[in-house]
């Protein structure tokens, strides 16, 4: 039975408000920097009336079509537990999905975290770049240091994510308050002196946009599909922001401030065609040109800051799932569940965003990579949920075909319209999908060859009739042998047992699990199974935005089992030596990926923290035939 979270009156709203707009909105928010200029980029479109009426009724519908209605009424149910994400979605679909679906399922969730990464690298270097340009329309000399400036200010972002987003994050939502009401103010005084762009919110301007400019019609979507970048964080954010909050901030605030910035653009372009160089900052007063700088940038920090974060919360599920080799995963937050922060993410994050600025050199150029890896995500986000509102919430085909044939037509002309783009840059971020996707799949697959190449386990119920029939020698002490199979003998103890037949006076077999959903209830957290005299079974479960706890499994251990001694503990783990052979299914250089993976991955020892006088580690060589 499904519980539901009942959020006080008002005055414990307004805090996840107020936090819902400095995080969730960080980067749809940052959108009027760059958008409707690039929808006029390359000469495609002239600068006239009539273009420049239909590309602001194509953004218009656009933000009501995909975020107010497919995003705030449709996705935002698809909560796993109160969850949400790609990941969260596509666990949830796959485990009401019929059995011939699954595989498609897994890969489509597997692509669309692939295509996230790309977003997290692509979001700070356009939103900074884009911020900082505005120098040039108060001092073209200066524009040299553009690009500099901007890879300092990534470099800082990145060096300071070691300590958390907790302190800073109080300040976020009332900086973009500021921010949006302050783009809102400059639209509406430049829409006042024009108030004919209003007759753009009429749906006819877009249909006569494709009548009458069809030869670029594709080309543009390409650029106006940037006035919804961000979107899909509104469903990633569900679980530290509820839909009631986000849903709030979107229609009270949000929503409201964007149109105003962006027909205050589009009257600022009927009124001086030659502003489409920064039609952004060309409404801005002379006087007011540095300020705003100063505030587009500290709000494109934010934005990068929200999108960095949750590179790291999706990459620490991933490694929950088994999706990526265990590495160094720092909890910056004693109160706060899901602040994560991974050295070596990072420190790649910041290569690869550093690079694109070095590459790319303006937002412009980077517009073009931008919106690939969006579409494909919100084009994946939709697939999945139709395969959801069949299996999970029952919808029959002519419900599913009314809700979502337009928008998967909507998401699969914007995907299309972004693939055009790929010699523009648009292979950047499939670049960075591709690697992700091979390291994803190479890795999953080499884990579940594991299984088959190691000698055959004995069963638990087979290993204790043994046990019963044949008691073995004891010897004091007790030994903890960690496994991932919880009906299987641990191949740590396997291996021991097979070269010393000797059982400890007490015996655990630990297995840390976890489940394809977000949380476990800490009722149903751990199981103590006693086997046999003094050897028992321990099952840990985790969802997969939790971090296991082995110091407080094994103090529910010991208070359970008054004889357990940690001082006298010792952990028997396995370290599996990879080794190339002649015969492998897998192609040699996926064969190397995964040999190479395998070395760089982080053990148990250090993962769990476990103290590395209590280890003893037991190599066991195997065969790599994936």
């Amino acid at each position: 039975m499904k519980t539901r979270l009942k959020h006080p009156p008002s005055q414990k709203l307004t805090p996840l408000i107020i936090g819902a707009i400095g995080v969730v909105y960080g980067d749809i928010g940052t959108s009027p920097l760059y958008t409707l200029k690039e929808c006029f980029h390359h000469g495609h479109l002239p600068a006239e009336p009539q273009a420049i009426m239909g590309v602001l009724s194509l953004i218009f519908w656009l933000l009501v079509v995909l975020v107010s209605l497919k995003y705030m009424a449709v996705i935002l149910r698809a909560n796993h537990n109160g969850e949400g994400g790609i990941l969260a979605l596509s666990t949830l679909a796959h485990r009401s999905a019929k059995s011939n679906h699954k595989p498609l399922i897994v890969a489509l969730g597997i692509l669309g975290m692939a295509l996230f990464y790309g977003d997290g690298v692509i979001t700070p270097a356009i939103s900074v770049l884009s911020a900082l340009e505005g120098v040039s329309v108060a001092t073209p000399y200066l524009n040299h240091l553009i690009v500099p400036i901007s890879v300092g200010l990534l470099v800082a972002l990145f060096l300071v994510q070691r300590w958390g987003t907790g302190r800073i994050g109080n300040w976020f939502g009332p900086v973009m308050i500021v921010w949006f009401l302050v783009i809102g103010f400059l639209g509406l005084i430049q829409i006042l002196k024009t108030p004919g762009v209003l007759y753009a919110l009429n749906p006819i301007y877009a249909v006569k946009f494709f009548t009458h400019y069809h030869k670029f019609s594709l080309v543009v979507l390409g650029a106006i599909v940037l006035a919804v970048t961000g979107a899909e964080a509104l469903y990633a954010d569900i679980g530290h922001f509820d839909k009631k909050s986000i849903r709030i901030s979107w229609f009270t605030l949000i929503w409201p401030m964007l149109i105003l910035n962006y027909f205050g653009q589009g009257a600022l372009l009927l009124e001086t065609p030659a502003a489409i160089s920064n039609p952004f900052y060309l409404l801005v007063p002379t006087w007011g040109v540095y300020p705003m700088v100063v505030l587009a940038t500290i709000a494109t920090i934010i934005a990068s800051q929200s999108v960095i974060s949750g590179v790291f919360s999706v990459t620490w599920q991933a490694i929950q799932l088994g999706y990526l080799p265990r590495m160094r995963v720092v909890h910056t937050s004693k109160h706060q569940r899901g602040q994560v922060y991974l050295p070596l993410v990072s420190y790649l994050m910041l290569f690869l965003t550093a690079g694109s600025v070095f590459v790319f050199q303006k937002s412009t150029s980077l517009a073009a990579a931008y919106g690939l890896s969006v579409t494909g995500i919100m084009f994946i986000t939709t697939l999945l949920t139709v395969e959801l509102s069949r299996t999970y919430w029952g919808w029959s085909w002519l419900k599913v075909s009314a809700v979502f044939g337009g928008l998967l037509l909507i998401d699969g002309i914007l995907f299309g319209a972004n693939l055009l783009k790929i010699i523009e840059g648009g292979w950047f971020p499939i670049l960075i999908a591709l690697i992700v996707y091979t390291i994803v799949t190479v890795w999953r697959k080499g884990r579940k060859a594991l299984t088959f190449d190691h000698h055959p386990q004995p069963s638990l119920a087979e290993f204790i009739h043994f046990v019963r029939l044949t008691p073995p020698a004891r010897t004091k002490g007790v030994a903890v042998f960690m496994g991932n199979d919880p009906e299987a003998v641990p191949a740590a103890f396997y291996v021991h047992f097979k070269h010393t037949p000797v059982l400890h006076e007490t015996v655990f077999f630990l297995s840390i699990v976890t489940k394809t959903i977000p949380k476990v209830h800490p009722a149903e957290r751990l199981k103590i199974i006693p086997l046999a005299e003094g050897v028992y079974q321990v099952i840990a479960f985790y969802g997969f935005t939790e971090v296991p706890n082995l110091r407080y499994i094994l103090a529910n251990v010991y208070k359970n089992l008054p004889t357990f001694d940690i001082e006298k503990t010792t952990f028997f783990l396995t370290r599996n030596v990879p080794v190339f052979t002649k015969g492998s299914y897998l192609k040699r250089w996926r064969e190397h990926l995964f040999i190479f993976l395998m070395h760089n991955a982080m053990n148990a020892t250090q993962y769990f923290k476990i103290p590395h006088n209590r280890v003893v580690e037991l190599g066991i060589r195997f065969k790599t035939f994936l």
